[in-house]
């Protein structure tokens, strides 16, 4: 679930690890936070009216925006003792690790939104709604809340908790229900992603307009496919890796690899942060072209989805 040390100290991270932490990190936070607030300003000053697609991303930016606060808090706790409590601790490993599984989910429910509005138009109006969209990201938002309770649980009882986001009980390591909802929820956010994309893509270039010239696919096939390859490409590395460590940790695999895999989980979940980053720059980019220049029917239900 996480990039998690044996229990040993923060010395044991290995120097490449710590920088490459830094070096992710630092512009993840920054360009994260600014465009995810650029998004957010250009909903509420220009969007007149929330639609489905802008609730499901103010949800999004929402969740997006929560881990990021929690980045300069693992930035530190790798650097140095942790020293601000074990409560703030659980909180902060609570808003990172949950809210990456929220972010996943919302992902998952644009996808879907876009291919029931471009594949199923007329089952669309009787599908979506605001009011479904904002219950759906309701219970997802429930969903991630009780899935704090098992943050609580990822230290060993009664122990001083010294380094923050790491050094988690063995007993988190053992839990194969843990382990295998995660993974789940990735990797059927994945291939129903996958499926709902190809889909979109395929119905876009059936009605594209035999006027317009073929050398290169439009833009509206070029946020989907963007998207796909933005969330494949951000977290599928660390879930492979998370599978590899669990394998590793719970002697399914040979004990050697741990310290390596260790490594790579780490450095893993440092790339995935980066679609925190990615997601704003992409929706606000996408909202501000779709405002400026409104195409045509298809395309611009397309554009005006995040």
């Amino acid at each position: 679930m996480n990039d998690i040390h044996d229990k040993s100290n923060i010395s044991n991270i290995s120097v490449t690890v710590e920088w490459f932490q830094f070096i992710m990190y630092t512009p993840t936070f920054s360009l994260g936070l600014l465009f995810n607030v650029m998004a957010l300003l250009f909903l509420f000053l220009k969007i007149k009216k929330l639609s489905e697609s802008t609730i499901y991303m103010i949800a999004l930016i929402f969740l997006d925006t929560l881990l990021l606060f929690t980045l300069p808090f693992k930035i530190i706790s790798y650097h140095d003792n942790w020293n601000l409590g074990s409560v703030f601790c659980s909180i902060l490993e609570s808003l990172y690790f949950v809210n990456m599984y929220g972010s996943i989910l919302i992902s998952l429910c644009i996808c879907v939104d876009r291919y029931i509005t471009i594949r199923h138009p007329f089952t669309a109006r009787s599908l979506r709604s605001t009011r479904k969209a904002a219950t759906v990201c309701a219970l997802v938002c429930l969903g991630t809340s009780v899935g704090t309770v098992s943050t609580t649980q990822l230290h060993e009882k009664g122990h001083n908790i010294s380094s923050c986001f790491h050094t988690f009980s063995q007993s988190t390591w053992g839990n194969t229900g843990l382990f295998s909802t995660l993974e789940i929820i990735f990797f059927g956010s994945m291939a129903a992603m996958t499926f709902c994309t190809a889909q979109i893509v395929r119905c876009l270039r059936r009605h594209r307009h035999p006027d317009k010239p073929q050398t290169h696919i439009s833009r509206a096939e070029r946020i989907v496919v963007t998207n796909l390859v933005a969330f494949l490409v951000c977290f599928t590395p660390y879930h492979v890796a998370y599978f590899m460590y669990f394998l590793a940790k719970n002697k399914i695999i040979h004990i050697s690899l741990q310290k390596v895999l260790r490594d790579v989980v780490q450095i893993t979940l440092c790339w995935a942060n980066l679609n925190c980053c990615l997601d704003g720059a992409c929706y606000y980019f996408v909202l501000k072209e779709s405002l400026e220049d409104p195409s045509q029917n298809t395309e611009r239900r397309v554009m005006s989805k995040p």
